[in-house]
């Protein structure tokens, strides 16, 4: 025993991560051979299977669900679908610190994730849209004196129940060994998944419970339209033989009659004849049931993907037209099962995985399972082109992986702007390619003391002011170019005055600052000399 629990309690049993134990068992009772309720089914039936669950005996329904997926052609298609959408996106581990040796537990997860088996398993874990609940076995390998999840392997829901007082305990029928009673799920063994089309215990939530209504009546509605296309789908044939024909004469043309339709061709005497008689609502019928099992199907698409737009539209019809809508309806269910995944794995794999390789921990390594966003490059640039020559610091790694440009080699050539010069310190860090080059100031020339020129202006502070003239209208001229900038960027009067407000205390003036404090320095020393002049 260790001091290690699992989220229900269990204790972590060490000589339990060595062998799988979630298997089929020989002469037990988690056999791999499944019974087949769907075969006469009706609703009588389908209550009494559905009950049974709710009562903690969920065997029967986890096998009508199996079959349901094996027989209905749209629901397989609608399931595989929304179970495809989420394995195929990329995961992304998030460390937990900026700690090394946090960093070095997510780099241990990274390389994990790189399997390429991983797609197959996660839509294996997915099979929880379905049935409501899904049983995963983490197969452990120690071979080289550390932990590693060798593979995550699919274990089948009819071996599994729950605990009779909550309901919501899994267990694992006949236990370890497979021949006793039902037992708690060992720790750190399994992935239970759990993913909810409602709200309600485990074996209700699944969207099998669901579609098994719709599948069983539109059941009902194919048996009925193969009798009809049966029985109407080809006219009806009359013989007609004359008032001596033998016996053998209409045991003849009866046999005529009936084989025609599969054989397409008859022999009769001349004396006798073959009418077709066609019925004229044999359309009318036909469409009948086709509405029916459409309906039926559109149902199932609204329980599995959430709309009928990208699975059942009809050609002029509001499908169509709201695809974007029905679309987005979609993008929000990838999204839940996205999050729903990624908790899943963060609870059941990763934790226990560094729990038991390094013990416990305050934060651990988070894995992230969801679809990029799209960036609009084009706004991003023309926002940077205003923010950054404001003061705003950018980390040029960001900007790199949004543009999806990686980081320059050490030594390669890179691209550079067309004049380079020193960056001021409020755009350290940012890439070259978005700043903008500061304007050249001219130095501030020395004051000139009347003592020292041959021909001094009539006093020192015309040369000061000509000189701060000089050199700030080159500082204010930056200033002056992202407040144009502005007026550009800017819709209407009342949108520039809050960029303005927002901008100012980014604004570098530090240029400006360093012309006045020198035209006042500058000041002060010629009316120094002017002094001593005048005292000599």
């Amino acid at each position: 025993m260790t001091g290690l629990v699992d989220q229900y309690g269990q204790p972590l049993r060490r000589e339990l991560l060595t062998r799988e134990i979630g298997g089929a068992t020989v002469g037990g009772v988690r056999s791999p051979i499944a019974g087949y309720p769907a075969n006469g089914l009706n609703p009588t039936r389908l209550a009494e299977l559905l009950r049974a669950a709710d009562y903690g005996e969920p065997l029967e329904y986890f096998e009508l669900a199996e079959l349901i997926e094996e027989r209905d052609l749209h629901y397989a298609g609608v399931l595989g679908t929304r179970k495809r959408s989420v394995s195929q996106i990329d995961i992304t581990v998030e460390a937990a610190s900026d700690d090394a040796e946090d960093v070095r537990r997510a780099d241990m997860v990274r390389e994990w994730l790189k399997r390429d088996e991983l797609a197959d398993e996660l839509f294996d874990i997915l099979d929880a849209i379905g049935k409501g609940v899904s049983f995963t076995e983490i197969v452990w390998d120690t071979s080289e004196g550390q932990l590693w999840p060798k593979r995550l392997e699919w274990r089948d829901s009819r071996w599994f129940t729950f605990d009779r007082t909550t309901m919501r305990q899994p267990m694992l029928r006949g236990g370890i060994d497979g021949n006793s009673v039902a037992e708690p799920l060992p720790a750190f063994r399994f992935i239970y998944t759990q993913i909810k089309a409602k709200s309600g215990l485990p074996v209700r939530s699944g969207i099998a419970r669901i579609a098994a209504w719709a599948w069983m009546f539109k059941a009902f509605t194919q048996r009925d339209w193969a009798i009809f296309v049966q029985t109407y789908g080809q006219p009806v044939r009359i013989g007609k033989f004359h008032e001596g024909a033998t016996k053998e004469d209409k045991s003849t043309l009866f046999r005529a009659v009936a084989n025609i339709a599969g054989d397409c061709a008859a022999i009769i005497p001349e004396s006798m004849s073959i009418d077709f008689i066609e019925s004229k609502n044999v359309t009318a019928g036909s469409d009948l049931y086709e509405r029916r099992a459409d309906w039926l199907d559109r149902q199932i698409s609204k329980a599995v993907v959430g709309q009928t737009g990208t699975t059942d539209s009809k050609q002029g019809g509001l499908g169509d037209g709201g695809n974007q809508v029905h679309e987005g309806v979609r993008e929000d269910i990838e999204t839940a099962d996205c999050k729903t995944l990624s908790a899943v794995l963060n609870r059941d794999l990763i934790r226990p995985w560094m729990d038991i390789e390094f013990g416990p921990s305050k934060k651990y390594p988070r894995l992230v399972i969801a679809r990029p966003k799209a960036e609009d490059i084009k706004q991003l640039t023309e926002s940077l082109k205003v923010f950054v020559p404001m003061g705003l610091r950018v980390q040029s790694s960001e900007i790199r992986d949004k543009l999806g440009l990686s980081d320059p080699d050490k030594g390669s050539e890179v691209l550079r702007a067309p004049s380079e010069s020193v960056v001021p310190a409020s755009m350290a860090g940012v890439d070259p390619a978005l700043q903008k080059p500061p304007v050249a100031q001219p130095p501030l020339p020395a004051p000139a003391l009347q003592s020292q020129q041959e021909a001094a202006p009539a006093h020192s502070a015309v040369q000061i002011a000509d000189a701060i003239a000089g050199r700030g209208d080159s500082a204010v001229a930056g200033l002056v170019d992202t407040i144009e900038t502005m007026l550009t960027k800017a819709t209407d009067l009342g949108e520039f005055r809050l960029m303005l407000a927002s901008a100012f205390p980014q604004l570098d003036a530090s240029n400006l600052a360093e012309t006045l404090a020198q035209g006042i320095a500058t000041a002060h020393l010629a009316g120094r000399s002017d002094l001593v002049e005048e005292s000599q």
